[in-house]
């Protein structure tokens, strides 16, 4: 019997199953994502709004803060809508019962958030965590708001209520970190006997009316001060020796190149005859739409009422802008753009009619910079250095350049050469708190600045614990890194911004009147920080003076041998010491070395039959003959040496307890020997005390600080000096006996457990406040 066979009937074949499938699915895409979820994107939209402000707010547009901001938020919300919907489809194709545009949003924002952080120098991890904190707390805040905005009011008010207090609690909970334990200013003022400098407030206006113009181009397309407003007209100039790169975006919003970069400034001028001194002052750099000249009207104004024609240069084509990067050798052109000024000012000064004709004083002149400018001014001092044939060198011979002054400078090296000022008075000024240029780099050119011992000159450094970058200018805003990494840096015990500028202002200003003017009653400012304690906020200070008529003893510079000095020989008992050189936060040599003294559990070069406690721990430097006629032969009033405060070196041991406040500050005496071996011995305290060091973290996190700008700041401080004259004649209220004009040893004795010190610049000083040849 046949049986005929019938195939059972075939449904859709597989793939047009799957396509069926996947349509459904795509057309229940929104499905879940009813009205709580709705009103919950609010939540990323508002993320994805702010992430994208605080982008371009590091990369200005141009065009306008208001304009930057309104961009953002389109492209945030743009961004948003069309990820997120790219997303929710994506999320529906998986069959997942979950809210897919809600998610898809999330997830849009929290990516847009990590890219940013990732391109702003923050590394993938902390990015990453960043981001999703960020995304979890929009997405809880949305959520919120979802559930208040459906009436579930308890539930939602809860919601809110925990993501309001959880950062606070975390905040209270994490704390900030103890700043060291610092007596007020006035105290060690009043402890150490220091009499307040006898002169007016170099901060306050001086007796000078004056009034203020800019010159420049005629032709500038963003500013209408060095447009149609420019009081004078001046030349362009040709960098196209130095500048190579220079992309057609810089040349559409400044509507030059190259060729032709116009000199620009702003100008503070004394009403009067004259002539008065020069004072040319250099921005750092900014971002190029963000203009930074301006920033410095506060010294400008001040300077003008004291009688100095000031000048703050425009230099803001050279800056960075994320759009067309940075031309190519900035700091070399930073440097010959300070020339041409030079030279325009002069031609200025001799062409009747103009506000510069016969008020200039050639033989007084100044120079201050900041960040970048800080480091192009001692560069424009030494411009032989980097220039010779240009014709901006000869033209600005004329010019006496006497003063440099640098805010928070860099010190790169250009041309493998940095700039080594000799026998010009130096000052430099930087916070401990900086968070762009985080080393003390103004400390090096301070090492290398040198005198021939038949000048006046002198340098100066003042390291402030409270004091950041940005707010020596008051056009930088707060923060000392472009958004959104200058988010995270820590603004704890940052001081005040009026209060930072009231620092440069005494210190400038008093420079200039001690330099220029030869004013010679704020030169004991230089020398003891604590003699203006009436005009300086109330901070941690730390300076250093040297001048040319100072004698050296030990300067640790002319070979590696630590028993060997340039006034003597050296030996030390009950302590560990070597010769070494001075380190910053990223443990890099500064251009100087020293000898780091540390007291120890072995002992060296101690007489092998005394016990190892009977000896004091100690450091001594025996003078040579030809120092010791040096010295009788002088106008020496006492001895002075450099210090470092290293009690708070990191320590290797984690678990090790931290050291107990009294730790923090050596115990130091120091005692003078004559050639009839009369001692006199005195506790360095009882002139100065020794501050603990500025401890920093710059980021809101100890986490993050090694993982943001690729880990660069390095440890928690430095090797910051402190300058210590200690005059004879409290030697001699110890020991009348002594005679000064016959010393023959020199001896530092460390009396703490712990103590660890470095020295430098050991010698004596002579009192040289008359200032010869700058009366």
């Amino acid at each position: 019997m046949d049986l005929e066979y019938a195939p059972a009937p075939q449904g859709p074949r597989l793939h047009r199953r799957i396509l069926r499938e996947l349509g459904r699915r795509i057309l229940e895409t929104y499905r879940y994502d009813t009205t709580l979820w709705r009103i919950a994107l609010c939540g990323p939209w508002i993320l994805c709004i702010l992430a994208f402000t605080i982008a371009v707010m590091g990369i200005p547009t141009g065009l306008g803060s208001a304009a930057d901001i309104i961009l953002a938020a389109g492209a945030g919300t743009l961004v948003m809508a069309l990820a997120g919907n790219l997303l929710a489809v994506l999320l529906s194709l998986t069959g997942l019962r979950i809210p897919h545009l809600f998610t898809g949003s999330l997830l849009s924002a929290l990516s847009a958030v990590l890219l940013i952080l990732y391109y702003a120098d923050l590394e993938l991890e902390a990015a990453a965590v960043i981001a999703g904190i960020a995304a979890l707390a929009s997405g809880l805040g949305g959520l919120a708001a979802g559930m208040l905005r459906t009436r579930r009011s308890l539930t939602g008010g809860l919601l809110a209520a925990v993501l309001v207090l959880t950062p606070l609690a975390l905040a209270y909970g994490t704390g900030s970190s103890s700043p060291a334990p610092y007596p007020s200013l006035q105290t060690l003022a009043a402890d150490g006997e220091v009499l307040p400098a006898a002169a007016a407030d170099p901060s306050q206006p001086g007796d000078y009316t004056f009034h203020s113009f800019t010159y420049g181009s005629g032709q500038d397309l963003q500013r209408k001060e060095y447009g149609a407003d420019a009081a004078l007209l001046s030349a362009s100039v040709d960098a196209t020796e130095y500048i190579t790169s220079w992309p057609t975006l810089r040349t559409l919003f400044w509507g030059f190149d190259p060729g032709a970069l116009p000199l620009n400034a702003r100008v503070w001028m004394p009403d009067g005859d004259g002539p008065y001194p020069l004072v040319l002052m250099v921005h750092g750099n900014h971002m190029m739409e963000d203009y930074s000249e301006g920033g410095y009207a506060y010294l400008g104004e001040l300077l003008a009422s004291r009688g100095f024609i000031a000048v703050s240069l425009d230099e803001n084509f050279l800056n960075y802008s994320a759009w067309s990067g940075i031309p190519d050798n900035d700091f070399k052109v930073r440097t010959w753009m300070i020339l041409k000024h030079l030279q325009q000012i002069a031609g200025f000064a001799e062409q009747s009619g103009t506000p510069f004709y016969q008020k200039v004083d050639y033989d007084r002149t100044a120079l201050l910079g900041h960040s970048r400018g800080g480091q192009a001014v001692a560069m424009a001092a030494d411009a032989s250095r980097w220039f010779t044939g240009d014709p901006a060198l000869a033209a600005v011979k004329q010019f006496n350049i006497t003063s440099v002054i640098a805010l928070a400078p860099t010190d790169k090296v250009i041309d493998s050469k940095q700039a080594s000022l000799v026998d010009v008075n130096y000052l430099t000024l930087q916070g401990a708190r900086d968070g762009d240029v985080h080393d003390f780099y103004g400390d090096r050119q301070y090492m290398r600045s040198s005198y021939s011992g038949s000048t006046s000159a002198f340098k100066s450094s003042l390291y402030i614990a409270g004091a950041n970058h940005s707010q020596f200018n008051t056009d930088w805003g707060l923060f000392d890194q472009t958004m959104p990494t200058g988010l995270f840096l820590k603004r704890t015990d940052i001081m005040d911004g009026d209060e930072q500028r009231q620092i440069a202002k005494v210190y400038v200003s008093a420079f200039l009147e001690t330099t220029l003017h030869g004013k010679p009653e704020y030169q004991q400012l230089f020398r003891d920080y604590r003699s203006g304690a009436q005009w300086l906020p109330d901070t941690a200070y730390y300076n250093r003076f040297q001048s040319g008529t100072y004698i050296t003893v030990a300067n640790y510079e002319e070979d590696r041998k630590r028993n060997t000095v340039k006034g003597g020989t050296a030996t030390a008992e009950g302590l560990t010491w070597s010769e070494e050189a001075a380190k910053d936060r990223e443990s890099k040599n500064k251009p100087s070395y020293g000898i780091l003294l540390e007291r120890s559990s072995t002992p060296q070069n101690q007489d092998e039959d005394a016990a190892a406690d009977s000896v004091e721990a100690s450091y001594s430097i025996k003078l040579n003959e030809a120092l010791t006629r040096k010295l009788a032969n002088s106008a020496a009033e006492g001895l002075a040496f450099s210090l470092a405060n290293r009690n708070s070196d990191a320590d290797d041991d984690e678990d090790a307890a931290a050291p107990s406040e009294a730790a923090l500050s050596p115990d130091v005496e120091v005692e003078l020997t004559d050639s009839n071996e009369v001692t006199a011995r005195l506790p360095l305290d009882e002139v100065m005390e020794i501050l603990p060091l500025p401890q920093t973290e710059f980021t809101i996190s100890p986490w993050l600080e090694e993982r943001i700008s690729d880990g660069k700041f390095g440890d928690l401080s430095e090797a910051v000096f402190q300058t210590y004259e200690l005059p004879f004649e409290l030697f001699l209220e110890e020991e009348p006996a002594l005679d000064p004009d016959k010393l023959t040893e020199i001896t530092f004795y460390l009396q703490g457990e712990d103590d660890k010190i470095m020295l430098d610049d050991i010698g004596f000083y002579e009192r040289d406040d008359q200032l010869q040849g700058l009366q």
